[in-house]
């Protein structure tokens, strides 16, 4: 019925006009009324199918925005408050104005192994992201509960960026041809693994990420220095993935997890944001402040130092160790490396 509403008043409108202009004897006289009539008709047509089209512009452009609203919600689902008695929160801001999907993906579950944390970014950003990100997302989602191994979930979410790569290919590839072409074979996701366990020990596995920052009291310093592995995507997993060893997450403290999109935002005069500085003014008064305040704190802090208008898209999680009475078995120590070959941190 719409689809009919749509075509038929435009073609009703042209039918008029081409009616008025061969029937009507006022249209057949080159008087100056007769012409400034003449005029006014089509003026008025004209003007009639403008706002038609306008206002089916408008609606499709809304239904548009619900159905991503949607695929946000079920491919980012909000996080519960609480994780295992971690107080968390996460949020997203998308570079693309309007844009309610971007290429950043996080999710926190409670596993019988720990609390398992994944924030992860992929190249490009929008709707063309959102398969990418559903892919290992999904992946994540089942292995985080089903091995127990961190670095066997790694894998797992390997696989299921391969296998969506190769759909990709076939689907850009109709023809049948073996290999990707370029737009996937550049594809590749930057992944962070955490595992925070029940005497608050954290381990991790990056790929390609930025490392979080860890929040103690007042001070904010980086969890871990150790080189990361490449990208998921262009090149493979080493045979083995012993995790960083990152000490313990004591009782009060915060791990702030972020996509590059936070580091990268520049201002007018080309100057980056400091994510550091920004955390640290946000726990200055209030060094046990709710996740939800910080996260209100440096996404502030973000909009006014790029405008209102970030280059790529950002997303925050924030974990707080709200555990009582939890007993650990050593002190905080020094992350020791995940790899021999040391990567740079790629940024997207």
């Amino acid at each position: 019925m719409r689809c009919a509403l749509a075509l038929g008043l435009p073609t009703v409108w042209g039918a008029v006009a081409v009616t008025y202009k061969l029937v009507c004897p006022l249209a057949q006289q080159n008087g100056l009324g007769a012409r400034a009539v003449t005029s006014a008709v089509f003026f008025a047509v004209g003007t009639g199918l403008v706002l038609h089209v306008r206002r089916t512009l408008l609606r499709e452009l809304r239904q548009a925005r619900r159905v991503a609203g949607v695929a946000q919600s079920v491919l980012l689902r909000p996080l519960p408050p609480r994780i295992d008695g971690l107080h968390v929160a996460a949020a997203q801001l998308s570079a693309d104005r309007g844009a309610t999907i971007g290429g950043d993906l996080y999710e926190a579950v409670a596993t019988e192994y720990g609390v398992r944390v994944v924030m992860g970014d992929v190249r490009g950003h929008g709707i063309s992201a959102i398969g990418t990100a559903a892919a290992v997302l999904g992946s994540f989602r089942e292995a985080a509960h089903d091995e127990p191994e961190l670095g066997c979930v790694l894998r797992r979410m390997e696989r299921a960026l391969a296998r969506h790569l190769r759909e990709r290919a076939r689907a850009d590839h109709p023809s049948g041809g073996a290999e990707p072409g370029p737009p996937v074979a550049e594809e590749f996701v930057t992944v962070l693994l955490l595992e925070i366990g029940r005497d608050g020990r954290v381990r991790a596995l990056n790929c390609g990420h930025p490392w979080p920052y860890l929040l103690s009291g007042t001070a904010v310093e980086s969890l871990s220095r150790a080189d990361p592995l490449p990208p998921l995507g262009p090149f493979p997993l080493p045979c083995e993935l012993p995790p960083v060893r990152c000490g313990h997450l004591l009782p009060g403290e915060s791990l702030v997890l972020h996509t590059d999109g936070a580091e990268d935002a520049r201002d007018t005069r080309g100057r980056f944001f400091s994510l550091r500085e920004a955390l640290a003014e946000a726990i200055h008064d209030r060094p046990l402040a709710a996740p939800q305040v910080v996260l209100g704190s440096v996404f502030t802090a973000l909009l006014r130092h790029t405008g209102g208008q970030p280059s790529d898209d950002v997303a925050l999680l924030v974990l707080r160790n709200d555990r009582s009475g939890m007993q650990t078995s050593g002190v905080r120590g020094t992350a020791r490396p995940a790899t021999t070959h040391p990567q740079p941190t790629t940024h997207l």
